[in-house]
């Protein structure tokens, strides 16, 4: 493949150029490209008006998380390269949010409900579960789940995907309906009872996963077929791992969880029109399933939590960055971001960018959503030094 000169290079170029494994220009850059590597709405609007940039109408790409969609103005103003299209909600079902005993409520499609305070609220927890009190597969056959294939949901993407890939030659990511296959089985039967449902109820709990893999084969299927060649990444993701350990063993993953990934990952693949990339998430200590989640189908990791066990930079990009890109791990988002000074910022990026920018293979955002309490003055020093120490020389 040609190489662009340096003032030919395209977003969507340079993001392939990366997920290739080959240095482009500089660095990728993705604010917002997905609900993983977003904004909090309040940290938004103080960073618009940083940039000298005019108020606007919030619109949310995730109520639940309150992360504000980056407009226009500001992936400009910042050269993001990468774009996110999500599906929409579904048509007919939207249950109203409610106000009730100083919380603000929602209920998702699942029926997962959601409350946040409204007194200092920053995003909505689950409260409850509706699965909760089915843990036979007889009760799960009378459950009714969500339709993966309702029309609502794939209004406007194809024509956006056009737009972006095309006419402006973007990259964007393109969204997943729901949480990942482990994670909407622990979100609708509630943590305890589904871990405890992996060791007692083992058919019980494939039987739910199972069901969430058809249901996201359905979904993948006609987002693909809609979409044909204009996709390059795709969105997946389950919270494999806390800050300094797996949620389940490595036997357990392997038993229960790896066979649906590899299932769905593949299913995936084939069903492209044209090679894709799989984006795969999980915050935490997860390194010691890398190798599975390759093996699984995985092409991408996000994020590279720097503050979690075992998951040093530089090490996982020396043991794993021939296969996978990783996107995320620029800036740490637990302390540095939100509390450190502009010039500990910069330290950090240099630092990441160090460990793994180099042969290519990653894209730069921050470890997770810029939360609610991250100064606009330390998300611009995070980009100015990605500006000055990004670039391939």
């Amino acid at each position: 493949m040609t190489t662009p000169a340096s003032s030919d290079w395209t977003s969507r170029a340079r993001v392939a150029a990366a997920l290739s494994h080959r240095e482009p220009d500089r660095v990728p850059y993705d604010l917002g490209g997905t609900i993983l590597t977003g904004i909090h709405q309040r940290a938004y609007r103080r960073l618009r008006s940083h940039l000298g940039l005019p108020e606007v109408e919030m619109e949310f790409d995730d109520p639940v998380q309150q992360l504000g969609r980056v407009h226009d103005d500001v992936k400009q103003r910042l050269a993001v390269d990468v774009y996110g299209i999500n599906p929409s909600k579904p048509r007919g079902i939207s249950r109203p949010a409610r106000r009730e005993d100083g919380y603000d409520k929602i209920t998702d499609e699942w029926g997962i409900e959601w409350w946040m305070p409204v007194e200092g609220g920053f995003y909505y927890d689950m409260r409850r579960h509706p699965l909760e009190h089915i843990d036979t597969v007889a009760g799960l056959a009378k459950f009714r789940f969500p339709d993966p294939l309702d029309p609502g949901r794939y209004e406007g993407m194809a024509a956006r995907a056009d737009e972006l890939m095309n006419r402006r030659q973007l990259a964007y990511v393109l969204g997943r309906n729901a949480p990942g296959i482990w994670e909407i089985a622990i979100w609708m039967r509630g943590f305890e009872n589904f871990f405890c449902d992996m060791i007692e109820r083992p058919a019980f709990a494939a039987a739910l996963m199972d069901i969430i893999c058809e249901i996201k084969m359905k979904y993948w299927a006609r987002a693909l077929e809609l979409l044909g060649p204009n996709v390059m990444v795709i969105s997946e993701a389950d919270d494999l791992a806390s800050q300094d350990r797996l949620l389940c063993s490595p036997a357990m993953y392997r038993r229960l969880i790896k066979p649906r990934h590899t299932r769905l990952f593949t299913f995936i693949k084939k069903r492209a029109q044209v090679p894709v990339k799989i984006f795969y998430h999980s915050c935490g200590a997860v390194a010691p399933l890398i190798p599975d989640l390759i093996e699984s189908g995985i092409d991408i990791l996000n994020p590279v939590q720097v503050s979690a066990a075992g998951m040093d930079t530089k090490e996982l990009k020396q043991r794993f960055g021939q296969d996978l890109t990783f996107w995320g791990g620029g800036v740490d988002t637990q302390r540095v971001l939100p509390r450190g000074t502009p010039q500990e910022v910069r330290d950090e990026v240099r630092r990441r960018l160090d460990d793994l920018a180099p042969g290519g293979g990653f894209i730069f955002t921050t470890v997770h959503n810029i939360q609610a309490d991250v100064p606009p003055e330390n998300i611009v020093a995070m980009w100015e030094a990605l500006r000055e120490y990004g670039v391939y020389r």
